[in-house]
Parts: structure tokens; C-alpha cells; sequence
């Protein structure tokens, strides 16, 4: 169905018929404006997070750190 003929066929309907046609649209605009998740950037670099195990002798090379976390929680 074209634009064109929803238009001329919601012209046609009776008062009462279209009120409830667009009160349809209007459920159908909430409904699926509930599923659009918005994603907000932000700078990583100010988190609170970033940096603080930076004086943990442990973590001076981070690859190896988890390098050498792999090698002994995953082989056996």
C-alpha cells in the first residue's frame, strides 16, 4: 500500500475510526520508541577507573600480567 493510498483510506474511514487509528500510530510510536537505545560517549580518560592500579608493582606490564594470568587459569 502506497502513502498515497493510507491517506485516501484513512480519509474514508468514519470520525471514530480514524481516532482510533491514530491512537494505534501513537501506542506503535511508544512501543518501538522503548526499544532504541540511545549510546552516550563519554571520555574514558576522566573515569574514576582509569589508572587506579597504576602503583601495583604486578601491573608494571600489563600484557605479560594477563599473559602469564591465561597460562595458569587456562592449561592444566
Amino acid at each position: 500500500m502506497t502513502n498515497e493510498e493510507i491517506i485516501r483510506e484513512f480519509a474514508a474511514l468514519p470520525p471514530d475510526a480514524q481516532r482510533e487509528a491514530e491512537n494505534f500510530i501513537s501506542f506503535l510510536q511508544e512501543r518501538y520508541k522503548r526499544k532504541t537505545k540511545t549510546v552516550t560517549h563519554f571520555a574514558l580518560e576522566n573515569d574514576s577507573f582509569v589508572g587506579m592500579w597504576k602503583n601495583r608493582d604486578d601491573l608494571q606490564d600489563s600484557s605479560a600480567f594477563v599473559r602469564e594470568l591465561r597460562e595458569r587459569e587456562w592449561t592444566k
